[in-house]
């Protein structure tokens, strides 16, 4: 550490003339010079100045040496002189009250101190110089000056001449001795000002060197603790009168001041060959490798201070270690603040976030386990407005690079899909790496803003759950539209969301809740595109059932048979949403088969029908066994086709009743167009369609009241099935009326062929079909003739 050059004091100012050995004092490491040693006392007998010109002349070295001496050492100097100068005022106006002519003796200090030295005599300038260098020069048993143990730092012996000097100058002005020779005094009491403020720069620069490469010994850190300890003692407090001489020279505060500079100087050193607004440029890289500077520098320094420093000073009495400490953390605070300014991008953020917080705020900084840092007395390193507005800066960039993220995500699925890669089956799964993706990004950035604190984790969790909820939608769209579906992949993805769904709730519980509605949704959106696969494979099967050649031959094997190698797909996934894709199949069968039952494309009468009953009976065991066979839970299934089977097959009539109660209480999802449909296949006959239909509408009723509708429990069935619309009904019903007419008795003119009773039967039966009112159909028939034959109303009462 280079050490600031020597400054004499203006009354000893030397020639240049005179010889260097004539010096006997050394130079000093502090900003100032003892002006009463080193020169003869004979040397100022013709130049020795009054109080006046000894003020200028210390003014005039004051300002020398501002352009040499450090701020604070400046101000050490302008306070002594501005004590001084009241001090000396008021001894002198105190004086002159008490002694007038004592006062007029030196008339050039008393009435004009601009009057040149030469009014004094000679006597007592040599007088007044003796003085001055005897006191301050040492005794002949020490054989150093005040000056010289400065230099060689023995600070204490230094302080206690100064102090006798002061106890004598002390002395001198209680008794008002000193208005006998005014300058001397002034000359004698400036010289231990000059050598307090040197003392106190020594320290200075004592402790500025602490911490350099070279150090300092332990030996002359506890002299400098000694000596501020002595001066606390020697100095408790001010002066009543307020004079200069006693007042405590707060040295304790000089050393924490110079500790603070020392630390502000050693940390602005880490890192100090960056340019301003360096760290934009550099990166998070940079910013990280000048934090790391900067934390080396504090550990070795408070490693230093902690081993050597602060057993010298506890040796001595003297507690350092708060100080430095508060030194080093409001330096590193300021530091922190002027490379927050500069951080942008949410690598930089963090990467000052997570350095102030886990590195330098962790217990283990200084690296050695039996030292810690503690940060209870300390205020925080960064003020609570600027760490808000950088957590601010971070999330707001952090919204930005999470949906960036989620954007490459997707493009490396499109990558794959592009490639037609199947996906790879791990532990008997279709796997796909989307859901490793999404955790190992939700994980990262949850897991870095937790350890910076638990509100930047709740925040990051909440961009991370909205950023998820809007890149599942985008994927399904992407992967829909993409050529690479197929069951494997579908499987993949649909295994994917259910991982997402279970983990991601299970991990961060009360967050990510409103993750599962899109992640279901895109789950239904796989399953719903998966079944419609299969579902154009098997419609056209369907069509051969209830046939001619359907009571003949085996045509529901085809159909199940490709079920049986869809479900080898579901094996690779998940069990739930293989169960429920296994289920919505399950339940797609039941309903077609029923739907081709409801809607025949040839209707069947007598013997016929009931064969189709049986039929229907062992189909419905085939497709039970089957899927029971593949795992299906959906047994509410089972119940429906032996149901219709049964009304259809049913030769006691008064026993469909029973038959119907069964098929509505089991599926409160019918509706009266399916019961009317069913009845309608099996012919029963128009009353008793029509006890048939109150009966069941009453049964509907019922369960619409008692809330046990089929979609509440999620059991929907017949809701999904279409009857006949009344246009295909009357398409249906109107061959079977034209043969009826044609077989009606001739003699019966209101039923001729193309009359308007023709009409009015025609709208009659198939509104009774429909389930719409007969009164047309009454209406028709009332006031006409009865019908000759009965044998031809009983056939068409059987068409009824």
């Amino acid at each position: 550490m280079s050490l600031p050059q020597t400054v004499t004091s203006g009354p000893e100012l030397h020639s240049p003339k005179e010889p260097a050995k004539k010096l006997q004092t050394p130079p000093v490491r502090g900003p100032w010079r003892a002006s009463g040693e080193g020169a003869p006392g004979t040397r100022h007998e013709d130049s020795w100045p009054g109080l006046g010109t000894f003020r200028r002349a210390f003014s005039r070295s004051s300002q020398r040496a501002s352009g040499q001496a450090p701020k604070e050492d400046l101000g050490l100097f302008q306070r002594s002189s501005r004590f001084l100068s009241r001090s000396l005022r008021r001894a002198r106006e105190n004086g002159s009250t008490a002694d007038q002519s004592q006062a007029t003796a030196v008339p050039g200090v008393t009435h004009n101190p601009q009057v040149p030295s030469r009014v004094m005599d000679g006597g007592g300038r040599r007088s007044s110089a003796g003085v001055g260098r005897e006191e301050l020069e040492p005794e002949a048993a020490q054989d150093k000056s005040v000056a010289d143990l400065i230099t060689e730092r023995q600070l204490l012996a230094a302080f206690e001449q100064l102090r006798q000097l002061e106890g004598r100058l002390v002395a001198e002005k209680a008794s008002h001795s000193f208005q006998e020779d005014p300058t001397g005094f002034a000359r004698r009491a400036m010289d231990v000002c000059l050598h307090y403020d040197g003392l106190a720069a020594e320290i200075g620069a004592i402790v500025r060197e602490t911490l350099g490469p070279g150090g300092v010994d332990s030996a002359t850190l506890g002299e400098l603790a000694r000596t501020v300890r002595a001066e606390e003692e020697a100095h408790p407090a001010s002066p009543a009168d307020g004079d200069f001489l006693l007042t405590p020279r707060r040295w304790r505060q000089h050393w924490e001041d110079a500790v603070r500079q020392s630390a502000q100087e050693r940390v602005q050193q880490a890192g100090a060959g960056a340019a301003p607004g360096a760290a934009e440029a550099e990166g998070a890289s940079g910013l990280a490798q000048r934090l790391a500077e900067l934390g080396g520098v504090v550990r070795s320094d408070l490693q230093k201070v902690w081993r050597e420093v602060l057993p010298a000073y506890s040796a001595a009495g003297f507690p350092a270690g708060e100080a430095y400490l508060r030194a080093f953390h409001g330096a590193v605070a300021q530091r922190l603040q002027e490379l927050a300014q500069d951080a942008r991008g949410c690598e930089q953020l963090y990467v000052l976030l997570d350095w102030a917080v886990n590195v330098y705020g962790s217990p283990d900084f200084l690296g050695v386990p039996d030292l810690t840092l503690s940060m209870e007395p300390l205020p925080p390193l960064l003020a609570p407005a600027l760490w808000a507005r950088l957590e601010s800066d971070y999330t707001s960039f952090l919204e930005t690079k999470v949906t960036s993220c989620f954007d490459s995500i997707l493009q490396l699925e499109q990558s794959r899909w592009a490639d037609m890669e199947a996906p790879d089956v791990l532990q008997g799964l279709y796997h796909t790496p989307l859901s490793i993706d999404v955790h190992m990004l939700v994980a990262e950035h949850v897991k870095v803003a937790g350890a910076i604190s638990a509100e930047l984790e709740a925040t990051t969790l909440s961009i991370c759950a909205r950023a998820l909820g809007l890149f599942l939608p985008r994927f399904a769209k992407a992967f829909l539209e993409s050529k690479a579906v197929s069951e494997p992949h579908l499987g993949a993805n649909i295994n994917a969301c259910e991982e997402l769904r279970t983990s991601l709730l299970a991990k961060f519980p009360g967050t990510f809740e409103e993750l599962e509605k899109p992640l279901v949704a895109a789950t239904c959106t796989f399953q719903k595109r998966l079944l419609q696969g299969l579902q154009g494979d098997v419609q056209p099967l369907f069509r051969n059932l209830c046939t001619k050649a359907w009571l003949t031959q085996d045509v529901l094997q085809p159909l199940m048979d490709k079920v049986v190698a869809f479900a080898r797909h579901l094996e690779h996934m998940a069990p739930l949403p293989a169960q429920e894709t296994l289920q919505e199949l399950h339940r797609y069968v039941v309903r077609e088969y029923l739907a081709q039952v409801l809607r025949p494309r040839e209707r069947f009468r007598g013997e016929e029908r009931v064969r189709s009953a049986q039929k229907m009976g062992i189909d419905a065991q085939a497709i039970g066994d089957t899927f029971q066979g593949l795992g299906s839970e959906a047994t509410w299934l089972d119940q429906a086709i032996p149901c219709v089977a049964d009304i259809l097959g049913e030769t006691y009539k008064d026993d469909i009743l029973r038959h119907l109660e069964t098929l509505i209480g089991s599926y409160p999802d019918i509706r009266r167009d399916h019961v009317l449909a069913i009845l309608a296949l099996r012919r029963l006959g128009r009353r008793r369609n029509q006890q048939l239909l109150q009966h069941a509408q009453g049964l509907l009723r019922a369960a619409a009241k008692a809330g046990g509708s089929g979609a509440a429990g999620g059991h929907v069935l017949f809701e999904e099935i279409e009857a006949w619309e009344p246009r295909e009904m009357r398409s249906a019903l109107l061959p079977a009326l034209k043969r009826m007419m044609r077989n009606l008795h001739p003699q019966t003119p209101w039923l001729r062929p193309g009359g308007r009773a023709r009409r009015e039967a025609f709208r009659a039966f198939a509104g009774e079909c429909l389930g719409e009112a007969e009164a047309p159909f009454r209406t028709a028939l009332q006031g006409r003739p009865p019908c000759p034959p009965p044998v031809r109303m009983g056939r068409m009462e059987y068409l009824f």
